[in-house]
């Protein structure tokens, strides 16, 4: 396969960055995308070019680090993280843009790589629960109802990636935030910090400077691991519940 790649380029923060094109050729169908990033990145050193910096880690669709938008869409046009997308998806031929997220709270810091360390401060506000130390518990010493876990299990699944926010028309983040809160909320483990949490992360959310859900349900159609819209529902009762007893 022949595919010609329009790929941003973006020296540091403060440069304004431009789209540049590259022919790569001997693109194999069953290569993953990143895989077919480092076969150009082995082409630009050989000729003496600066490589394209791109975020990845454990490649295995599990850590959500390498985010990037592919044709105009977070991650590609698989349902799936960007490590596992494979080159059978394009033509043999076709022109492939690669830009990075696109939101103010994740600003550029070098091509494709964007900084997410906002994600990190919400989590950081509100994400975790009181743990006593010792021992381990007993692992049926808190009972947890079938539909609470599944809840909890299903919201859990988020890995952090972004996509959420670079589909979102408002730089949103209010996917990943309710699926953190939705996730600890709905266990009994959670129940000390119920109200704290929500508040925390929602006010941390909105001091980073992510936009303002409108319901468009770009997110959760972007989300390689399905985190539901109805978990946004559901974070906005508990905000509700919060405000209250406060």
């Amino acid at each position: 396969m022949k595919i010609t790649l329009r790929i941003w380029r973006q020296s540091g923060p403060e440069d304004r960055g431009a789209m540049r094109t590259y022919e790569l050729d001997g693109v194999t169908p069953e290569m993953s995308f990143l895989e077919m990033l480092d076969t150009l990145n082995e082409e630009l050193i050989g000729n003496g070019e600066e490589p394209v910096a791109f975020d990845h880690d454990c490649r295995e669709g599990i850590c959500g680090a390498c985010g990037m938008v592919i044709n105009g869409e977070p991650h590609g046009p698989d349902r799936t993280t960007t490590c596992q997308l494979h080159m059978r998806h394009f033509d043999d031929g076709a022109t492939v843009d690669v830009e990075p997220w696109r939101a103010a709270a994740f600003p550029v810091v070098k091509d494709l790589v964007v900084d997410r360390s906002a994600f990190d401060r919400v989590i950081g506000s509100g994400g975790y629960i009181t743990a006593p130390t010792g021992s381990a518990p007993e692992a049926h010493a808190t009972p947890v109802a079938k539909a609470a876990a599944d809840t909890a299990f299903e919201n859990a699944e988020c890995i952090g990636c972004g996509a959420c926010v670079a589909a979102c028309p408002n730089g949103s983040a209010m996917l990943f935030t309710a699926a953190k809160v939705t996730h600890l909320n709905t266990l009994p483990q959670g129940a000390p910090e119920r109200e704290s949490r929500v508040l925390d992360m929602v006010e941390t959310m909105d001091a980073e400077g992510f936009g303002g859900c409108t319901n468009t349900g770009m997110c959760t159609s972007v989300c390689p691991k399905g985190i539901p819209l109805a978990s946004i529902s559901t974070m906005n009762r508990e905000y509700l519940r919060a405000l209250r007893k406060g």
